[in-house]
């Protein structure tokens, strides 16, 4: 473990993997890695670097094969060898899986994965094992509905689904489809209207202790495309909330994004999905002080311990907009 350590050490880049539009994430590794290592780099991985913005802000960007692709893995951790990479930040949930799997050969070669246990991937990857979760943890998810003795109005999602995709609001029987009755993916349940409840992403950082060392929620004022648009932290009454369930989960580590509903009126929460990566409105939660980034550094580049910290601005309102890189 010390020659691993030992190793590591003189590794200080850092890679993003899939990085598409994530330019602010790279933006706020580069200035954070930088306060430490002035001459350290930050690289980004995309199947079509010269579509991907991301790519152009980034020190350098790598093209790779799809995930899935059996020499995704070989390639990736070449490209680490090549370039004194330490440290692999995945940003999508198909590559989860995959880097979770193989985290200890990467960690053979000194290379720390940004990813959690197997075992919790799998947990948040499908939605069922997830609700199982959050009432394990004493969080109430939405109620499962029988869809051939349905009540109305009711919400069906697919299990393995990510990016808001094939998500349907179903008010009346006629809208169930035979597409809808057939579709095996489907979960059928309660709908949480957001007329009564408010929603919240949570970005959480969880150290290599398992224990979450920040809790910041944001409510969505507005979704664009499946991503936070308008946004504004509120640090209660969520946040003590979920530090008396989740203060430790075994396997967690880095970043995660907990989805939940809550009902201003009687503080009724809701637990909706986990996404064990750093999401796409995470800008937000750096812009307030939970600067995850800065963790990850300290923890698995300087071999330090992070404490818990709740000093980020309370309040902080983000209103997105669009932007362009010119080539």
């Amino acid at each position: 473990m010390g020659t691993i350590n030992l190793f590591r050490k003189m590794k200080n880049n850092v890679l993003i993997t899939s990085a598409g539009q994530r330019v602010a994430l790279v933006r706020n590794f580069q200035e954070t890695l930088r306060r430490f290592f002035p001459t350290a780099k930050v690289y980004t991985t995309d199947m079509n670097p010269r579509l991907a913005p991301a790519a152009y802000v980034s020190d350098g960007c790598f093209e790779v094969l799809r995930v899935t692709d059996p020499q995704y893995i070989p390639q990736l951790l070449q490209l680490c060898l090549d370039n004194e990479i330490g440290m692999i930040i995945p940003t999508i949930d198909t590559e989860l899986l995959v880097l979770a799997e193989n985290k200890m050969l990467f960690e053979e070669y000194g290379v720390a994965v940004g990813v959690s246990s197997l075992d919790f991937i799998k947990t948040c990857r499908d939605k069922r094992n997830t609700g199982k979760f959050f009432e394990k943890h004493g969080v109430r998810v939405p109620r499962a509905i029988d869809k051939l003795h349905p009540t109305f109005p009711l919400f069906a999602k697919p299990y393995d689904g990510s990016l808001s995709t094939n998500l349907h609001i179903i008010r009346k029987l006629e809208e169930l489809t035979p597409d809808i009755m057939s579709d095996s993916k489907l979960l059928f349940m309660e709908y949480i209207d957001k007329a009564v409840y408010k929603e919240y992403t949570v970005d959480m950082y969880y150290g290599r202790d398992n224990k979450v060392k920040c809790i910041v929620p944001r409510e969505r004022i507005k979704i664009r495309a499946g991503e936070i648009n308008k946004g504004l932290t509120e640090k209660e009454p969520l946040t003590n909330y979920l530090y008396s369930r989740f203060e430790t989960i075994d396997g967690c580590i880095g970043c995660i994004c907990m989805q939940v509903f809550l009902n201003p009126n009687n503080n009724d929460v809701v637990g909706i999905e986990i996404n064990p990566r750093f999401g796409g409105g995470y800008p937000q939660t750096c812009a307030a002080g939970g600067n995850y980034a800065e963790m990850l550094i300290r923890e698995y580049f300087l071999g330090e311990e992070v404490d818990y910290r709740d000093n980020w601005k309370d309040h902080l309102l983000m209103l997105r907009y669009d932007d362009a890189v010119f080539v």
